[in-house]
C-alpha cells in the first residue's frame, strides 16, 4: 500500500477516535487534549520510589552529566556558528537537505527517514530514555513525579513526565541542573551505547562474493538491455554462476559483439535479458575480451568501510548516514544495510536470522538518542540545554546581587540560538534564490 494513503488513513482513523472521546469525555483521568494532540497518562509512577536508595551515585552520574551537557552545548553551538559561516562564504548549492520537510525529523515525511519498524522502535526509545532521565533524578532530588505518558498525533510523536511544580519551584541550583540534564545525558550515552553493540556486531559479519550487480554505467550493453542494480548475477551466457571469478571466467571467452543470455535476480524475481557485448572502455581496461558494463557489490572493502565505524571519526560517519546514503548512494550506499532492508544482505554470512534487522534497531536507537540529546543541549529554552544555562545564570548573578539581569542574559541567548537555528536552514535558500 502507497505510504501516504497509510497515513492518510491513520489520520482519519486517529481523527475520529480523539473527537469521539473528546466529545464523551472518555477516561478523563487518563487522556488529556493540548489542541490536536492526544495525552495518554497514568499516575502509577511509584515505581520511580526505587532510585531513591541509589541517591548518591545519581547524584555523581547527574553532575558529571551537567558537565557533559554544558560541554555539548557549547561544541553544538561552536559548530552551527561555523556552519553560518561556511553557508555565507561558500554559497553552497540547494541539495534535498534543504528541504523545508526535512528540517523535521518525521518518518516518511523526511526524505532521509524511512517509515519502517526500525525507526518508530528507536524514536519511542528515546523518547522513553529522555523522560525516565528527568523522572528518576527528580525523585533523587526529593521532587515528586505526578503522572508520565505519551502525546499522540495519530502516532506517538513524545514521551513526558508530570513533575509537581511547586517541588520543582522548590528546588534550585545544582539539583534542578542535574533534573534537567539527566534526559540530555541518558540520550546521549545510550547512543552511543547502541552505536557501539552495532558495531562490535558487524564484527561477526563475514562477507562473501556473490555477483551482486550495484551499478550499471550508462549506455553500456547492460544499461542498454534493461539491467537494474540490484540484482544478482544467476547465469551468464548459459553458465550457472556463483561468484564474481565464474563471470570473469566466461566473459574471457567472449569478444565484443557477441550476443550472449543473462540471467539475474532482482527481489526474488529471475530476469533474463540478452546483451550485445562491448568493448573495454581504455580507461578502464586494456582487455580485448566482451564488456558488459555493470559494476559489482564490493564486500570485503565495505567490511573494511564498516571498521572505519570505530575510529574516532565514526560518530561523524553514523550521524551523516541517513543523509548522504540517499545524496549520495556511490560513495555512501554500501552504508544503507544499517538504515533499511535493501538486497545487499545476500552479501554477508551473519551469525542469526534477523541479524541486519537487530542491526538496524541499534543503528536508530543509536541516532535518535545521540541527534536528541546533542540537539537538546543548546542553551535554547524551552529546550533541557536551556533550562540548564537559565539555572546556572541564575545561581551566578544572584551571588553578585545581579539577579534582575539574569532573565535578560537568558532571554538573548536564547533569541539569538533560535536565530541561528532559523539561519542554518533559511539562508541557503535564500542565497540561492
Amino acid at each position: 500500500m502507497n505510504w501516504l494513503i497509510l497515513i492518510i488513513l491513520l489520520v482519519a482513523v486517529y481523527a475520529i477516535v480523539a473527537f469521539y472521546i473528546h466529545q464523551k469525555k472518555l477516561w478523563q483521568d487518563h487522556i488529556t487534549f493540548y489542541g490536536p494532540l492526544m495525552a495518554i497518562k497514568t499516575e502509577r509512577v511509584g515505581f520511580f520510589d526505587h532510585a531513591i536508595p541509589f541517591s548518591s551515585i545519581l547524584r555523581v552520574y547527574g553532575t558529571l552529566g551537567v558537565v557533559m551537557v554544558v560541554v555539548v552545548s557549547v561544541l553544538m553551538t561552536l559548530m552551527l556558528i561555523i556552519s553560518i559561516q561556511y553557508i555565507v562564504v561558500q554559497q553552497p548549492e540547494l541539495t534535498m537537505a534543504n528541504d523545508p520537510k526535512n528540517v523535521l525529523a518525521i518518518p516518511g515525511v523526511n526524505d532521509f527517514i524511512p517509515f519502517t519498524f526500525a525507526v518508530w522502535f528507536g524514536l519511542l526509545v528515546t523518547m522513553v530514555v529522555h523522560e525516565f532521565g528527568h523522572a528518576i533524578l527528580c525523585r533523587v532530588e526529593g521532587i515528586r513525579v505526578k503522572s508520565m505518558g505519551i502525546l499522540l498525533a495519530a502516532i506517538p510523536i513524545g514521551a513526558f513526565v508530570e513533575p509537581d511544580e511547586e517541588d520543582q519551584e522548590r528546588s534550585a541550583g545544582l539539583p534542578k541542573m542535574r533534573m534537567f540534564g539527566a534526559g540530555i545525558t541518558n540520550n546521549i550515552l545510550v547512543g552511543i551505547l547502541c552505536f557501539t553493540l552495532m558495531i562490535a556486531l558487524l564484527g561477526f559479519a563475514v562477507p562473501v562474493n556473490a555477483p551482486l550487480i550495484k551499478g550499471v554505467y550508462v549506455d553500456s550493453p547492460a544499461y542498454i538491455a534493461g539491467v537494474t542494480p540490484n540484482s544478482v548475477l544467476k547465469e551468464v551466457n548459459g553458465v550457472p554462476i556463483t561468484n564474481r571469478a565464474d563471470v570473469a571466467a566466461v566473459l574471457d571467452k567472449t569478444m565484443p559483439g557477441d550476443i550472449i543470455p543473462l540471467v539475474v535476480e532482482t527481489r526474488g524475481t529471475t530476469n533474463e535479458y540478452q546483451l550485445t557485448l562491448g568493448s573495454w572502455p581504455e580507461e578502464m581496461s586494456d582487455k580485448t575480451t566482451g564488456f558488459m558494463g555493470v559494476s559489482y557489490y564490493d564486500a570485503p572493502l565495505v567490511k573494511e568501510q564498516f571498521g572505519n565505524l570505530a575510529t574516532p571519526m565514526g560518530i561523524i560517519i553514523l550521524l551523516a548516514i541517513p543523509i548522504y546514503t540517499i545524496m549520495d548512494p556511490a560513495t555512501w550506499g554500501h552504508f544503507s544495510l544499517l538504515t533499511l532492508d535493501t538486497v545487499d544482505a545476500v552479501m554477508w554470512q551473519v551469525p542469526f536470522d534477523g541479524f541486519w534487522f537487530v542491526i538496524q534497531i541499534l543503528f536508530w536507537c543509536g541516532w535518535f538518542n545521540f541527534v536528541v540529546g546533542t540537539f537538546n543541549a543548546l542553551p535554547l529554552i524551552p529546550l533541557d540545554g536551556g533550562y540548564i544555562f537559565k539555572e546556572g545564570m541564575d545561581r551566578l548573578m544572584e551571588r553578585r546581587g545581579w539577579l534582575q539581569y539574569s532573565g535578560y542574559v537568558v532571554n538573548t541567548i536564547s533569541y539569538g540560538m533560535l536565530a541561528i537555528l532559523v539561519a542554518v536552514v533559511v539562508l541557503p535558500l535564500l542565497l540561492n534564490m
